[in-house]
């Protein structure tokens, strides 16, 4: 029984002795048990090092040769062909970089439109809307109208982004929005894309143009007046 309590003590007092009162504060440095790489052989900046010959740890650039980071790359675009043939058809990106463009696989046609315009609204138009303005029919009926906000797809912020990063969050999805490459095929995916780039361009389309008049009269679509003057009956 000594043995025990003389045991249980030293393992006690070692215990503490090693980890401290669990909270408890000191301004003296830890006992390090394990160091877990917080003290590390290395050259900091503007820092002396006897490792040199010249006793400097900043060195100057090897001759003939150009150090990672000196020149920041531009964003390639569909048309550069810098990448595999299919990378950036089924990833929407280059290396590092949302591409910008169609790829060479997708020819953007009458039909591409037509089938995304359809894949659109069985698979986006719920939530976002036909005309892609964020105000689809699951926002008031979801949880009681307080879901966030749904993504407003014609808006400017929306509009800026290149089309391989529209393509990637179709493809990864992004907040509450799940992803769609296990439902919607890669042909499918570029042809709402596409179709969406139309939705953005009518939306910023002005109804008085002579032009467009002309294609809502063939697509005998009316166009709502507002209201002026006068008071509600």
């Amino acid at each position: 029984m000594r043995w025990f309590l003389l045991v249980y003590i030293a393992v006690a007092v070692l215990w503490v002795g090693l980890f401290g009162w669990k909270g408890q504060k000191s301004t003296n440095s830890p006992v390090e048990v394990f160091q877990d790489m917080d003290h590390q052989p290395k050259v900091r900046f503007q820092v002396a090092s006897d490792s040199f010959a010249d006793g400097q740890g900043s060195r100057r650039p090897v001759a003939n040769t150009i150090s990672m980071g000196t020149r920041v790359p531009t964003a390639p675009s569909a048309a550069d062909g810098s990448d595999l043939p299919t990378s950036y058809f089924r990833s929407g990106r280059f290396g590092d970089y949302f591409g910008q463009g169609f790829p060479k696989q997708v020819k953007v046609d009458q039909a591409l439109l037509d089938r995304g315009k359809q894949r659109f609204e069985i698979y986006c138009s719920v939530c976002h809307g036909l005309t892609g303005n964020g105000k689809g029919v699951v926002g008031p009926y979801w949880t009681g109208g307080m879901m966030p906000p749904t993504s407003n797809l014609v808006d400017e912020r929306v509009r800026a982004l290149p089309e391989g990063q529209v393509f990637w969050t179709i493809t990864n999805g992004k907040g509450l929005m799940g992803p769609y490459n296990g439902s919607v095929s890669v042909e499918d995916r570029w042809a709402i894309v596409a179709y969406l780039r139309v939705l953005q361009g009518s939306a910023q389309a002005d109804p008085n143009d002579p032009a467009v008049k002309k294609l809502l009269e063939e697509a005998k679509v009316k166009v709502p007046q507002p209201v002026t003057g006068g008071n509600p009956s």
